[in-house]
């Protein structure tokens, strides 16, 4: 086959021309550099945390040292016999658990009925609900400590220091944004999904259940995370609203503190088994969890 006069056979050789929107090799070792400080920056205190944890008590007080010697696993199972951790833990486990699926479970329907009807009221309901996030946490404390003292003295029910008084506290501070994060994301739920529903013969509660909250998984696990999170880590009601049968572990930290020593290695011991339950939820939920956030925060 000939070739047409004047065409060149031999591909061109030389510099590919790079896209305009990429950016130069300065900036690209700027931002590694940049990120590698930030990412130390934040990972030292976990560092710290993790060698303390491993130290006999007289190293961790005396001078630090970046590759530690002596390390042992003793700290880890002294804390368990220091105070007791365990009934902390099983605490701990049932406030935030319970508050967790009462936030969740309310949150879905109030949401709900505020994504998908019109009523009186319905404004002021979402200002309202909106409005409580902008009072600090510790205006509520003398109002909660009253109530729940009161309703002991009125009806015989031991309600303040009983983990019941916990939940309600927790809940009242996680279902408001629980709510108005899932109107959100209930917002952006097609509504054709429920009017399918309604044509096969499902009511409002049956398309609610059947339908939206399958389409809604990540918004729901998003609040379920940050309920779980906003109990299981609280200190300042959890210390007011609770005795020595019902201590969370929050505040069972505290134990480790005495009056003439401070156990820093089992300190730093029981602050990493408190974080488990967290960041094992955190990593085994996070493409639910960013996924709710993110259509939660757009309406």
């Amino acid at each position: 086959m000939s070739e047409r006069p004047g065409s060149d056979p031999t591909p061109r050789s030389g510099p590919r021309r790079s896209s305009p929107l990429a950016p130069p090799p300065s900036f690209r070792v700027i931002r590694a550099v940049f990120l590698t400080l930030l990412s130390g920056f934040v990972l030292m205190p976990v560092y710290v945390m993790v060698t303390s944890s491993l130290k006999p008590l007289q190293d961790v007080t005396g001078r630090f040292r970046w590759i530690p010697s002596g390390l042992t696993l003793r700290p880890y199972i002294d804390i368990w016999h220091t105070v007791p951790l365990a009934r902390y833990f099983v605490n701990s486990l049932i406030v935030a658990g319970a508050a967790t699926a009462a936030s969740v479970v309310i949150a879905v329907f109030a949401a709900y009925a505020v994504s998908r009807h019109r009523f009186r009221g319905r404004r002021l309901f979402t200002v309202t609900v909106l409005s409580t996030q902008m009072f600090p946490g510790i205006l509520f404390l003398l109002p909660l400590f009253l109530i729940f003292v009161n309703i002991g003295n009125a009806t015989g029910i031991a309600l303040y220091g009983s983990r019941g008084a916990l939940i309600l506290t927790y809940l009242t501070f996680s279902l408001p944004f629980s709510i108005w994060m899932l109107i959100g994301y209930f917002d952006s739920v097609p509504r054709d999904l429920d009017e399918a529903a309604t044509v096969d013969g499902c009511g409002p509660i049956g398309a609610l259940l059947r339908v939206v909250v399958p389409a809604a998984v990540p918004g729901i696990v998003a609040v379920a995370v940050y309920a779980f999170m906003t109990a299981w880590g609280e200190v300042l009601f959890a210390s007011v609203m609770t005795n020595d049968t019902t201590r969370t572990l929050a505040v069972g930290l505290q134990g480790y503190s005495t009056q003439t020593d401070v156990y820093w290695n089992q300190i730093m011991a029981a602050s990493l088994v408190v974080s488990i339950p967290v960041v094992a939820g955190f990593l085994l939920l996070q493409k639910y969890l960013v996924a709710g956030l993110t259509a939660g925060a757009v309406k």
